[in-house]
C-alpha cells in the first residue's frame, strides 16, 4: 500500500512539472506570436490606398532579395512617397550596391527621402545616397566612406602549438591570403587592388550624387565619420531634423500632403536563418516579465550573428577598441 502511495505522489509531482513546462512553452509561443501579430497589425493603412511608405534599414546590410522585392512592390503600390529610416553601420559592398540600385529604381517612380536616425555609415551611407534627399539628426553619424578587407592570421599561434598547414595550389595567388601562412607581397597587392577598385566606385558615387568639389570630396572620403551637423556643411546631408522634417520636404518639394498617413513596409522573411531561435528566446524572456531584457537579448544576438556571417569586401564602420 505504501508503494502505491509513493507512486501516486511521484506521478503528481511529474504531472506538475510537465504542466509547468507546457505552460511556459505556451506562454513563450503566445508572446512570440503577439510580437509577430503586433508587427503586422501595426499598420492599418492599406497598400492600395494613398500613403507614405516607410522602410527601415537597420543592422548589417547584406544581399537581400526579399528587400529588393519589397521595394519593387512599393513601386507598384499607391504610395505617394517613401521615407527611408536608416540606423546601420553598413555591411558588404555588394549588399549595399544592390540596395542602392533598388532605391534608385524606386526613386524613378516615387520621391524617396532618407532619414538618418542614428548612424548611416559606409554601406548604410551608400543606401542613403539612393534617396533624393537626406535628412539627419544633429548628432547622428554619417560618412565613413571607404572599403575594408579583413582576415585573421594565426601563423604565430600555430607555431606555438607545433601545427603546420600545407597546401598544393594551382597558382601562387589561389586562396590567398589565408590565415595559415604569412601574407606574401603579391597576395597583399592583389587584395589591395580589390579594395582600391571598390573604393574608387564608392568615391565616384559620392561625387556624383552629392555634387561635391574635389577638395570637399577628399575631406569626406578619408574614412572618417561625421556628425549630422558636420555633414551638413560638408554636403553629406541636406537638412538636419527627423521624419517630420522629411515630411515637410516632401510637402514642399513634391506636393505630398503632410497629413497623409504612413505605412511601414516590412519583408515577410526573418532576418536570418537563426531568426526562429532568436524569436523563441525573446518570447520566453518576455513571457517571464522582462521585456527590456528580451529586446536586449535579441539585438545583441542578432548583431553577433550578422557580423559572424559577413565575408568579402566590407563597407562597414566598426570603431576599434583597445585593451
Amino acid at each position: 500500500m505504501s508503494l502505491d502511495a509513493d507512486q501516486i505522489v511521484e506521478r503528481r509531482r511529474l504531472r506538475r512539472k510537465v504542466t509547468f513546462w507546457r505552460t511556459l512553452g505556451v506562454l513563450a509561443a503566445v508572446a512570440a506570436l503577439a510580437v509577430g501579430v503586433a508587427s503586422v497589425a501595426g499598420d492599418s493603412v492599406s497598400a492600395s490606398s494613398p500613403h507614405v511608405a516607410r522602410v527601415t534599414i537597420g543592422g548589417i546590410i547584406r544581399n537581400d532579395r526579399a528587400r529588393v522585392e519589397l521595394l519593387e512592390e512599393i513601386g507598384r503600390s499607391r504610395a505617394r512617397a517613401v521615407i527611408l529610416s536608416i540606423d546601420s553601420p553598413g555591411g558588404t559592398v555588394t549588399g549595399s550596391e544592390q540596395l542602392f540600385d533598388a532605391l534608385r529604381r524606386l526613386a524613378e517612380k516615387k520621391p524617396v527621402v532618407a532619414v538618418v536616425e542614428g548612424i548611416a555609415a559606409s554601406g548604410a551611407y551608400i543606401a542613403a545616397l539612393g534617396a533624393d534627399h537626406i535628412v539627419a539628426r544633429r548628432n547622428a553619424l554619417v560618412g565613413s566612406v571607404g572599403v575594408i578587407y579583413q582576415y585573421p592570421n594565426v601563423t604565430e599561434l600555430l607555431k606555438t602549438v607545433g601545427v603546420t598547414m600545407e597546401d598544393i595550389k594551382s597558382s601562387p595567388l589561389k586562396a590567398s591570403p589565408n590565415p595559415y601562412t604569412p601574407t606574401t607581397p603579391e597576395a597583399r597587392a592583389a587584395v589591395e587592388s580589390l579594395v582600391k577598385d571598390s573604393y574608387a566606385w564608392f568615391k565616384g558615387l559620392v561625387s556624383e550624387r552629392r555634387k561635391m568639389s574635389d577638395d570637399k570630396l577628399a575631406t569626406v572620403t578619408d574614412g572618417r565619420v561625421f556628425t549630422g551637423h558636420q555633414g551638413l556643411d560638408l554636403q553629406l546631408v541636406d537638412e538636419l531634423g527627423d521624419e517630420r522634417t522629411a515630411r515637410a520636404w516632401l510637402a514642399r518639394e513634391k506636393g505630398v500632403p503632410e497629413n497623409l498617413r504612413v505605412r511601414s513596409w516590412r519583408t515577410r522573411e526573418v532576418d536570418s536563418e537563426f531568426g526562429w531561435l532568436l524569436g523563441a528566446a525573446r518570447g520566453t524572456v518576455a513571457a517571464l516579465g522582462f521585456p527590456q531584457a528580451a529586446e536586449f537579448l535579441t539585438q545583441t544576438a542578432r548583431g553577433a550573428l550578422e557580423r559572424a556571417q559577413l565575408d568579402g569586401l566590407l563597407a562597414l564602420w566598426h570603431p576599434r577598441t583597445n585593451g
